[in-house]
């Protein structure tokens, strides 16, 4: 992209002019995001299917399913493509664009109850140098071995839920449907959303004071409502920052 103004654009018109024509589009965006909201929870009404006992290679090798959950009892997975024997600068460029615009989310998601991990189908040697060379700050683990199509494969954004050592599939998608890793769109896949009042959920569904938002007190100083009352003063995302303090 240059300075030069010889380019095509859109056509120049007055501001009201722009105002109308911004007003019949701000309509149609409106009804997008409700549809999105509808289409969320419809998600949360989804039935669930087991996923047998399956293990995935990782740092400390051979890691049952249920141990990727991190103690939590929602997984989001991105299952990553991987052309084994390649080099960094030939793997897929989807995924790798992808995930660079969510290298700090975890600490959002954990607040929600949400553990995220990565599932890369190459041999894990191959798959933990890649994530190094990249700066991933994600757990990664390899599927390379993995048969269950709930599990193994690449290219797929998938969720699951855990009660005690069994393991559910409760959603994922296709093709397209990974670039959707913005944090809230990650947490409107999960079987509990965003876990807000305001969302359409079923009955006994998680809801409430589990997020962090930034507010103000009666002298109008920001202070942050924290996860559960704790770590005041920041929104949650920002405890990925080094050194982050109460304050």
């Amino acid at each position: 992209m240059t300075d030069d103004d010889s380019g095509v654009a859109p056509p120049i018109v007055d501001r009201e002019t722009w105002l109308r024509e911004r007003e019949v589009l701000l309509e149609r965006e409106k009804a997008h995001t409700r549809e999105g909201d509808a289409i969320a929870a419809a998600r949360r009404r989804l039935p669930m299917t087991e996923v047998g006992p399956v293990a995935l290679d990782g740092p400390d090798g051979p890691t049952p399913l249920a141990e990727i959950f991190d103690g939590r009892n929602q997984l989001v997975v991105y299952r990553h493509m991987f052309y084994v024997g390649e080099g960094f600068d030939r793997q897929c460029e989807g995924c790798t664009h992808n995930l660079w615009n969510i290298r700090d989310a975890w600490p959002y998601l954990n607040a929600r109850g949400v553990s995220f991990a990565v599932f890369a189908d190459g041999p894990y040697e191959e798959v933990a140098q890649y994530r190094d060379f990249m700066g991933y700050t994600h757990p990664w683990f390899s599927n390379h071995r993995v048969d269950d199509p709930a599990v193994g494969g690449g290219g797929i954004l998938t969720c699951y839920l855990r009660r005690g050592d069994r393991v559910f599939l409760t959603y994922e998608s296709t093709a397209r449907g990974v670039e959707k890793l913005a944090i809230l769109d990650l947490l409107d896949r999960t079987p509990y959303g965003r876990q807000e009042v305001w969302e359409d959920s079923p009955p006994g569904w998680p809801q409430g004071p589990t997020h962090s938002y930034l507010r103000t007190d009666e002298h109008g100083i920001a202070v942050g409502i924290g996860i559960n009352g704790e770590r005041p003063g920041r929104p949650t995302a920002q405890w990925t920052r080094p050194g982050a303090t109460t304050i």
